[in-house]
């Protein structure tokens, strides 16, 4: 199993279509907000020809007004992992979300086991009033875990407030705490790096097709949907500054220069996040590269 990482527009992407292609392998997408249905343009899809080409696993999961978390992605990746191996194909892992790549490679501490007494109780509240208190609840007591959780997902609402009640900390507390100082041997682990400034010059055409592509249309369609967008999905890079511009009637090329800086944001934590990882071979892409070359320093790793 191959896992390439790299910062927002690093061509991680295409790397992931051509070594699968190569090697016989469908590719796990390792994104928080490629999962969302109908958020095409500013998550940067594969394409539809891309994606009939290939099995892609993890886009498209849940709708825009669903909440999605690490656990939900351990499950559905390890599902799809199981799916691809006994079917005798390689998986080739792709993705930019560190906490999603963490839990994956490093494990996650779940906190303490289950309570039946306190789940007795906590679903005997919601049958007889509701969700909303408990989610209000839990607000206060770990704001981090309900933006995550949608006061319908009884499941992890009532997970969260148990845990609490049980140690007195919040559940987002222990979901970052990992088991492990070094990353799990099922992994080949590879790193694309370029330069910061052609890293920059790449995430402004990048914007730039995603305006054309017609991004600002995409974020009213999901506005005008029955279900408003969940706080997760409201706040995804290009479409949060999109609403803004659209509710606040600011001015279009103001929202386009704030996804390009709260971009080039993401890119530096995700550098930060990266050198916290060992065991990656990292691949440092010069202006000469082309996609095959590219593509046969992968294979040297992988197959040397």
């Amino acid at each position: 199993m191959i896992l390439i990482l790299g910062t927002t527009a690093s061509g991680k992407g295409s790397l992931a279509f051509d070594l699968a292609r190569r090697i016989d392998a469908e590719i796990i997408s390792i994104d928080s907000m490629k999962v969302y249905r109908r958020m095409d343009i500013g998550t940067a899809k594969p394409s539809l020809e891309r994606r009939t080409l290939l099995p892609y696993h993890l886009i498209d999961v849940v709708d825009p007004s669903d909440s999605f978390s690490v656990d939900q992605f351990l499950d559905h990746t390890h599902r799809a992992v199981a799916d691809i191996t006994s079917r005798g194909k390689s998986v080739v892992a792709v993705g930019g979300t560190a906490m999603y790549i963490k839990a994956l490679l490093y494990g996650i501490f779940e906190g303490p086991g289950a309570d039946p007494e306190i789940r007795k109780q906590l679903k005997k509240d919601i049958h007889l009033h509701g969700s909303a208190p408990l989610h209000n609840r839990l607000t206060a007591i770990d704001p981090a875990a309900a933006a995550r959780i949608h006061p319908n997902d009884h499941r992890r609402l009532i997970r969260a407030l148990e845990v609490h009640e049980l140690t007195g900390k919040p559940i987002s507390s222990f979901q970052n705490q990992f088991t492990a100082d070094r990353p799990s041997d099922d992994w080949t682990i590879i790193g694309l790096r370029r330069p910061k400034p052609i890293e920059s010059s790449r995430i402004n055409a990048r914007v730039k097709k995603m305006i054309s592509d017609g991004l600002v249309d995409e974020v009213q369609s999901l506005l005008a949907e029955d279900r408003p967008l969940s706080k997760q999905a409201a706040a995804a890079i290009g479409y949060a500054e999109i609403i803004y511009h659209l509710q606040n009637d600011t001015p279009l090329d103001d929202a386009i220069e704030q996804i390009k800086i709260n971009t080039r944001k993401l890119a530096k934590a995700q550098r930060t996040w990266f050198k916290t990882f060992t065991g990656v071979s990292w691949i440092d892409i010069s202006p000469d590269d082309t996609p095959q070359s590219i593509l046969d320093r992968t294979l040297r790793i992988v197959s040397p």
